[in-house]
């Protein structure tokens, strides 16, 4: 079998994650669910059931004396406490899940569906519904626990003084619950949330920016020659959004078959049944390549944030054009949304795009990955909310500020020459659809500002040069 050409191992290349226990996907999927917590937490006090109980048993014995606080009613007086504590319990389960679902409901409606798995993946709501559901669990027990023996009728008064301890925990959770709610589904709450996703999507998919170097992979055009002539195509075995991709399991699989594997999309594209999802160079290795990259890659109904970082930007575009539309006309929520997003691009303007080529521990290519670009991210985050606030100065002014602040981050001119394209396309929307000429001025007195950060920044880079 062909063996790619290797390369020297100078070459910045796109860095392998780290193994991890659980892959991150599976841990996005587990925390966007409203029954992990809760699970985990009643099977906590189901092992504290069985230590109290077995404390209790040995008080009833006379092996133990319990200490003065405990609770030393009778048998009827603990049903009654702990049937009191599981149904006032389950009756605030219900309560909370009426304020969880009230709660997505607005969100829907004001942030957009998509908002949706932002809220139930809130640790706040799981913990409250988890800790109600397990101090009923705990109650109940303790309730079956109470019976005859041969010293009179057993009562578990350990248990149940734990029961109460945890009741006037609950009350101390609900309070929480009720502040969270509240706090949670304002706007500028929910905007904030989506950029602190997005600074961690950054964080891990984005490498810290490096200094320019001058190195040319002579094979890689020979590597993409022959994908292009040679490669076999590999289907995609199911429909949905491309989610994870396990880069590490790829390369691994790539080169125990010696083979170039190179993926036609990245994370958060829509693939195809049937149609082709990767291409494999020789093509005689695209059979057992197939079999690897069905274990190595996630499809599902919607995007998540594992690995698609242009994900959160798409949230906070799609927030901003909610807000821009006439049935809401919010544009201050809007310009939030801008904000954030110039926080964003600030922060990816001073990384390194990763170059999605990944080798083996020899130098030799072996993974190909479609990458996000740097024209993508500026677009996503700017076209769409420059074209809904056509006529609007006060969006007009805010993107130009926004990118005058990106400037000051970027580290190099094809990404200036980027920024300024688009202040010239708001320039450009505002002489045709702002009616009034001072708020034309004040427009391009803001773009004259991204000329002078941009002036700035070619002046720093050739003092710097």
């Amino acid at each position: 079998m062909t063996t790619p050409p290797s390369s020297p191992l100078t070459s910045r290349t796109a860095q392998l994650p780290r193994r991890r226990r659980i892959p991150s996907w599976r841990r996005e999927a587990l925390r966007a669910t409203l029954w992990v917590v809760p699970t985990l937490l009643v099977v906590g006090v189901g092992l504290l059931f069985v230590l109290t109980y077995q404390l209790d048993r040995a008080a009833y014995r006379g092996d133990l004396t319990l200490p003065g606080w405990v609770n030393q009613g009778s048998a009827d007086a603990g049903r009654q406490i702990l049937s009191a504590i599981a149904a006032a319990d389950i009756t605030v389960v219900g309560v909370v899940f009426s304020i969880t679902i009230v709660a997505l409901t607005l969100a829907s409606q004001q942030f957009g569906p998509r908002m949706l798995r932002n809220f139930m993946r809130d640790r706040g709501t799981q913990y409250t519904l988890g800790t109600f559901v397990a101090t009923f669990v705990y109650a109940v027990l303790a309730l079956g626990s109470i019976t005859s023996g041969p010293h009179g009728e057993f009562v578990p008064h350990l248990s149940i003084s734990v029961a109460l301890a945890l009741l006037l925990a609950d009350l101390g959770v609900l309070i929480y619950f009720i502040h969270h709610v509240a706090v949670s589904i304002q706007l500028p709450n929910v905007i904030a949330g989506i950029a602190g996703d997005l600074r961690e999507a950054i964080e891990a998919q984005f490498l810290p920016a490096a200094p320019a170097q001058n190195e040319t992979d002579a094979t890689f055009p020979d590597v993409l020659r022959r994908l292009a002539d040679e490669g076999a195509e590999v289907p995609a075995t199911k429909s949905g959004y491309l989610q994870f991709i396990g880069q590490r399991r790829l390369v691994e699989i790539a080169s125990q078959s010696g083979a170039v594997v190179q993926l036609l999309y990245h994370p958060g594209h829509f693939v195809l049944e049937g149609r082709p999802l990767a291409v494999v160079w020789p093509g005689e290795a695209a059979p057992h390549i197939a079999t690897g990259l069905e274990r190595a890659h996630a499809t599902g109904p919607q995007r998540t944030l594992t690995q698609d970082m242009l994900y959160a930007i798409d949230q906070l575009a799609e927030i901003a054009l909610r807000a821009l539309s006439p049935a809401i006309n919010d544009t201050f929520s809007a310009l939030t949304c801008i904000d954030w997003l110039g926080d964003g691009l600030c922060r990816i303007s001073a990384r390194t795009i990763p170059s999605g080529i990944y080798r083996d521990s020899l130098g030799h290519i072996r993974l190909i990955e479609a990458v996000v670009s740097y024209p993508r991210i500026v677009k996503g985050a700017f076209d769409k909310i420059r074209q809904a606030g056509r006529g609007m100065p006060a969006v007009y002014i805010r993107q130009l500020d926004s990118l005058a602040k990106i400037t000051t981050y970027t580290t190099g001119p094809g990404q200036r020459q980027l920024l300024l394209a688009q202040a010239e396309m708001i320039v450009r929307a505002s002489d045709e659809s702002v009616p009034d000429e001072p708020d034309r001025i004040d427009v391009r007195r803001r773009y004259e500002g991204v000329i002078d950060a941009i002036t700035r920044q070619e002046m720093a880079g050739l003092v710097a040069g």
